[in-house]
């Protein structure tokens, strides 16, 4: 019975509500699903409108507000949420210096029935709401407009964009000329990928999602907050997992990662060394047997190589090791340098790609693929003629799977930009993968972990002391 209670458990974890991420085509087409079953456009908009409304009311706290609206939808929308704070008695200044452009903007502009400027008079205010482009942007506004913006801002304490900031593709998160910060930017309906890609993440401040009813299947979507569950009943350090980490020349990096792997969820964690670790903690098995002695072990459930590996001839000659066992493997830092295409195209076991920005276009470039565009198709090319999931991690880190599956993960502290970050991230997610859990599984929860741990160190942390962090971070999401 207490087997079952927790594979219950388990199922039940991955029973999470899961939240599209929409580009610009896909999101009228979601639009275009709602008002086929009877919403007409003007319907959405009034949702949308009455949906940001509330979370401008909380941010303005009685103060003035000000709403810049374009000729577009977005500017449709801006007058659905003039009309709901007037009637809720706020001080309101609704500027539209382009008049509007399409049928439902124009309906909205009939709904509001106060005054509608088409200057700015540079009246100060407390909330200045942008509504002037929003989604499917795709040039620049030209100096007249940004100057609009960047003097509206600047008159006002605190700025909310309205879908998306004027100023950026929504898209790829590409900025497109000069673009002002933001407090709050208010989704529409359903995520856009700026939302969480750089530069553009970096411009929108707090994210919040307005609830239309959008329902999508599609093949991008935000990474869920895991529910992580104790061991089943029963359970010894080896169905847990046996997580063998390949080290090498440097002896730091492979035990950041085995600290944190130690902590992540793995039963018994290995480190197979080139050298002795005097320093090592009392708990972590160093193993110094030659390589394919060590790897001749049934019980290893997967592998982490790459921090410490090095990038001579014998750390490439280690690599070509661990790939050749077939068990699921994780290959980061060193693991990445070393890496040619021909040492993935035998492989059958899944592969975990962990590259940086510099790496990721490295990979790209050994694989021939383009090295221009949005970091997510980058990230899922290479998942693509890799035959591997990658997590292109950074500020903005975009899990891609080989299917095409492309996850965005929610934006961590920015204290994660530090030494040895990413050897705590790979030892997190190969921990997960040994667990037996799938390639994709293991990756969002590792992510998940790390910014977990990052929140739970405060600021200025060390990476030693992220991997501290790892156990209090799997208690934070069980």
């Amino acid at each position: 019975m207490a087997t079952a209670i927790d594979s219950l458990r388990r199922a039940m974890g991955q029973m999470m509500r899961t939240e599209p991420v929409l580009g610009a085509p896909a999101m009228r087409e979601a639009e275009a699903a709602l008002m086929a079953r009877g919403q007409s456009a003007l319907d959405l908009m009034k949702q949308a409108g009455t949906a940001v409304a509330e979370f401008v009311w909380r941010m303005a706290a009685g103060r003035p507000v000000t709403i810049l609206c374009g000729p577009g939808d977005n500017g449709g929308d801006g007058f659905i949420i003039a009309d709901e704070l007037v009637r809720r008695g706020l001080d309101l200044t609704v500027v539209a210096p382009l008049g509007t452009k399409s049928d439902t903007a124009t309906a909205a502009r009939r709904i509001y029935d106060g005054a509608i400027d088409s200057e700015w008079k540079k009246r100060p205010g407390g909330v200045f709401v942008d509504c002037l482009v929003g989604v499917g942007q795709t040039r620049e506004l030209g100096d007249g407009l940004s100057q609009l913006l960047r003097s509206m801002h600047e008159s006002h304490a605190l700025a909310i964009a309205v879908d998306c900031p004027s100023g950026i593709d929504s898209d790829t998160g590409h900025l497109l000329g000069s673009c002002i910060s933001y407090d709050l930017t208010v989704a529409i309906g359903a995520w856009k990928p700026a939302h969480f890609l750089m530069p553009a993440m970096a411009r929108m401040g707090m994210l919040r999602l307005a609830d239309i009813g959008i329902v999508a299947d599609a093949a991008m979507r935000l990474a869920q907050r895991p529910r992580l569950h104790p061991p089943e009943s029963g359970s010894h350090k080896y169905t847990r997992g046996l997580l063998a980490i390949v080290g090498g020349e440097m002896p730091g990096a492979g035990l950041l990662a085995a600290q944190a792997a130690m902590r992540s969820g793995a039963g018994y964690v290995k480190l197979f060394a080139s050298h002795s670790h005097p320093d090592a903690p009392a708990e972590l098995v160093i193993v110094e047997a030659p390589l394919d002695e060590a790897l001749d072990d049934g019980r290893i459930s997967a592998l982490l190589v790459g921090p410490g590996l090095g990038r001579g001839e014998g750390a490439t000659h280690r690599l070509r090791q661990a790939l050749a066992l077939a068990r699921p493997c994780v290959i980061d830092a060193d693991g990445l340098a070393l890496l040619r295409p021909e040492m993935l195209q035998t492989r059958e076991t899944q592969t975990i790609l962990t590259p940086h920005e510099g790496e990721l276009q490295v990979l790209g470039d050994r694989l021939s693929l383009p090295g221009t565009g949005a970091k997510h198709l980058r990230a899922q090319a290479l998942a693509k003629a890799s035959r591997s999931l990658v997590i292109a991690k950074g500020p903005d880190t975009v899990i891609a799977s080989p299917d095409g599956e492309i996850i965005f993960c929610p934006p961590a502290t920015s204290w994660l930009s530090t030494a040895g970050s990413g050897d705590v991230l790979a030892g997190m997610i190969a921990s997960r993968l040994a667990t037996g859990i799938d390639a994709v599984a293991a990756a969002e929860q590792g992510c998940a972990l790390h910014a977990a741990a990052a929140r739970l160190a405060g600021p200025a942390f060390t990476a030693g002391m992220l991997a501290d962090r790892a156990a209090d971070a799997w208690a934070s999401l069980s």
